[in-house]
């Protein structure tokens, strides 16, 4: 990714220092599984400890230009430091052994400050949903205008949506917490079991109950997904704020900072960049996933298809993801809501809105559902085409007026009546998520 959607602790989980870091962990934790079978002498495994060092990304680029294996040229860059003891490091491993159960390790650094940015997004959306609470907007299907709900229940959705996506990456995390050191194919051939077992519990890792010469792709792939479709959400909460943001219905603002230049052309502009920006970072997520699950098919007990895409992929979508979380967090920390506008735009339908309330109150004096569409239909129609106020219609309708309590009808307070109910639920879910962070 970029630096421009780059958050710097993100960056640095992804660096080639933090990566040789894993690596050497790795390494050493498989030493001391060699240790407790005792096949090295645990006086080595402590002597190579206090010798190790994290290699250069620069040496080891140095060495790979003439290995051309990138895990070789670490190892040998590693074994410059340790003498002769430095034979048993690597020792029964094959590359992967080292790699896939590093990359676990990332993996669950990466996943932990995602988690965290959810976190921050989800109280976001709560509070702004508790002060919006009956704060009264259009409900539009179609884009165009339905009926009356209320800005916090639309905060309300969001929220939910954010908690789903929680224990979704949370559930494809719980699958990347394995590592394998099973060798060359993983039937243990050069690598007792035991030391797998040792360095994953140096590691807090599982071992993985069974590979091939790697951990099985499906688990990265759910991953990916996971992150997609956090993304997606995160796409289509932004979605509804350009949409809102629009001149013409103008319920909402980004915020925008002093000194800030919505266009290099024309002074006027406050364009909802933040939102768009996500938007954007949605889509490269989403592709990334495809990736991810095209990983999945390997030949045999491994190729090196998935090794080029992944290095790429699985860095990105995490950096993307971790950036667009702290933007959406601002985002609704500082969005402006407007609710005078919110109401007058609910007023400029000409109360249209209360069609389906006076469709319902015909149904239940006994007119036919159809009769009583259309009848409903006629003055609808003619508010819309006409702009005039569909109650001053319904109520010159003789065919209508008589049949129904308009009064009831054309109550606005129905809409809101079961808000309290949805905030209920919210509550239960805040609380739930205040006692399962581990903040």
């Amino acid at each position: 990714m970029i630096a421009r959607y780059t958050r710097p602790e993100m960056a640095r989980i992804w660096s080639e220092e933090a990566k040789l870091e894993r690596w050497l962990r790795v390494e050493l934790a498989a030493l001391d599984g060699w240790a407790e079978v005792g096949v090295v002498p645990a006086g080595v495994v402590a002597a190579i400890r206090a010798e190790a060092r994290v290699p250069t990304p620069e040496r080891v680029a140095e060495i790979e230009r003439e290995t051309n294996h990138d895990v070789a040229a670490f190892v040998d860059a590693v074994q410059e430091g340790l003498g002769a003891e430095g034979r048993w490091l690597h020792y029964g491993l094959t590359s992967s052994d080292v790699v896939d159960t590093a990359l676990s390790l990332a993996v669950g650094e990466a996943g932990e400050l995602v988690l965290a940015g959810i976190e921050r997004a989800l109280g976001a959306v709560v509070a702004r949903a508790e002060e919006h609470r009956r704060t009264v907007c259009m409900g539009r299907t179609h884009g165009v205008h339905a009926e009356p709900t209320t800005f916090g229940l639309k905060l309300a959705v969001w929220a939910f949506a954010l908690d789903r996506d929680r224990r979704r990456l949370e559930q494809a995390l719980a699958g990347m917490r394995v590592g394998k050191l099973s060798g060359a194919v993983g039937q243990y051939a050069a690598v007792d079991p035991a030391v797998e077992r040792v360095a994953c519990e140096r590691l807090s890792l599982e071992p993985a109950p069974v590979s091939t010469q790697i951990l099985q792709r499906d688990r990265h792939a759910e991953v990916l997904t996971a992150l997609a479709l956090l993304a997606s959400s995160l796409d289509r909460f932004a979605t509804e704020i350009r949409h809102l943001a629009r001149t013409e219905v103008r319920e909402v603002e980004e915020p925008f900072g002093r000194g800030q230049k919505g266009s290099s052309a024309m002074p006027h502009k406050r364009n909802p960049i933040t939102a768009e920006r996500i938007c954007g970072l949605a889509r490269v997520v989403r592709a990334n996933a495809l990736v991810g699950l095209e990983n999945v098919a390997l030949w045999h007990e491994r190729d090196i298809s998935h090794s080029s895409a992944e290095r790429v992929v699985l860095p990105d979508s995490f950096t993307a993801v971790d950036y667009m979380l702290e933007r959406f967090a601002w985002l609704v920390e500082g969005l402006v809501v407007r609710a005078e506008r919110m109401r007058e735009n609910v007023e400029a339908s000409n109360a249209v809105y209360f069609s389906q309330r006076l469709l319902l109150a015909l149904v239940e004096a006994g007119v036919a559902r159809d009769d009583a569409y259309r009848l409903v239909q006629q003055s609808a129609l003619r508010a819309w085409d006409e702009g005039v106020d569909f109650r001053e219609l319904v109520r010159a309708d003789a065919g209508v007026a008589g049949q129904v309590d308009l009064d009831a009808v054309f109550d606005a307070e129905t809409y809101t009546r079961h808000v309290d109910t949805v905030f209920e639920r919210l509550h239960e879910l805040d609380v739930r998520r205040r006692v399962e962070s581990p903040a």
